[in-house]
């Protein structure tokens, strides 16, 4: 069942799996944003945020279901404003994007229902509601990664700044669970050294040796819980596009080569192709098999290439051979 595309709602395909995916990486379709099409009850379209939670985390309940015991499971999600506004006859939840036809959906359902608890402009929380709900349904809430885009859609907005930062949640099956810290360690490019008698750091004046009797130096550190990373859009998929140096890091501390990497959202199949890269094999459902060739064609392109090794005969092999 290795590298598969099961096609349909995640709800019911999740079912289908007869292997264990040692780890999750996803982005769902953020809520009240877009119409995918073709089904009244996609997720990402329900009356209420709470609505919309509950169906996430029934998707996530059949993903714990098909993870190994030390499997993680890393969410990215990004938030909405509540944009009711009386008289107007809609209360959409407007994702933080520009008012352009690419970036909001060409369908998307009239809401001219009031949201009980929201405020004309509120920002809804959508993240953190999710992170909450699935602690609450037995995963374990590890950490919030922020997501910073240097290069951000542009907002119109006046009154609050230009957003510029999502969400990864890392979530774990077990209270222990399988993390290769070392394989994501980040070079680390201030060598001060640290004075134990006082309890702060000095530069060293002698570029990289550190004072005698001082602390030692490392040349790596562990990551950092803000994640850089430049939004890249891949043609011919839907702009929800994640970039796939986003996920590598994912992948790296999540799994080993070899695992299995389950995405229950494929989209474009980024979390698919990046996977194959870095020598393991996916699992991923999609809604619409239209996507099924774009997702394919993402994973052969992302390949690296098979490196020539240029093999020289050796004098002692050249008279073996002459004899």
């Amino acid at each position: 069942m290795r590298d598969t595309i099961l096609f349909g709602d995640c709800r019911d395909t999740l079912k289908e799996f007869d292997e264990k995916a040692r780890m999750c990486v996803t982005s769902p379709p953020y809520y009240g944003l877009r119409d995918y099409g073709g089904e009244d009850s996609q997720i990402g379209q329900e009356q209420t945020p709470e609505e919309f939670i509950d169906e996430l985390v029934k998707v996530f309940r059949e993903v714990r279901n098909v993870l190994t015991d030390d499997g993680t499971c890393w969410v990215n999600l990004g938030d909405s404003y509540y944009n009711y506004r009386p008289g107007r006859g809609q209360g959409l939840a407007k994702q933080t994007v520009s008012n352009t036809k690419q970036d909001l959906p060409d369908v998307c359902p009239r809401r001219g229902n009031r949201l009980e608890g929201l405020k004309e402009k509120d920002l809804i929380g959508i993240p953190w509601m999710f992170a909450f709900a699935m602690r609450a349904d037995g995963w374990h809430l590890r950490q919030d990664i922020i997501w910073h885009k240097p290069n951000p859609m542009p907002e119109s907005v006046r009154d609050r700044c230009t957003k510029a930062h999502e969400y990864i949640f890392l979530f774990s099956k077990q209270k222990k669970y399988f993390y290769d810290n070392e394989a994501i360690k980040e070079p680390a490019t201030d060598w001060g050294t640290r004075d134990r008698s006082k309890g702060k750091y000095k530069v060293n004046d002698y570029g990289q040796t550190p004072h005698s009797g001082l602390t030692k130096s490392y040349a790596k550190k562990n990551k950092r819980s803000v994640w850089s990373v430049t939004k890249k859009p891949y043609k011919g998929a839907h702009f929800a596009t994640y970039p796939p140096d986003l996920i590598e890091p994912c992948i790296l501390a999540g799994s080993e080569k070899g695992d299995i990497v389950l995405d229950p959202f494929m989209g474009s199949g980024t979390t698919a192709a990046v996977a194959k890269s870095l020598g393991r094999d996916y699992i991923g459902c999609e809604l619409h098999e239209d996507y099924g060739d774009l997702i394919r064609k993402r994973v052969e392109e992302y390949q690296p290439p098979v490196p020539v090794v240029e093999v020289t005969q050796s004098p002692l092999l050249d008279a073996i051979n002459a004899l």
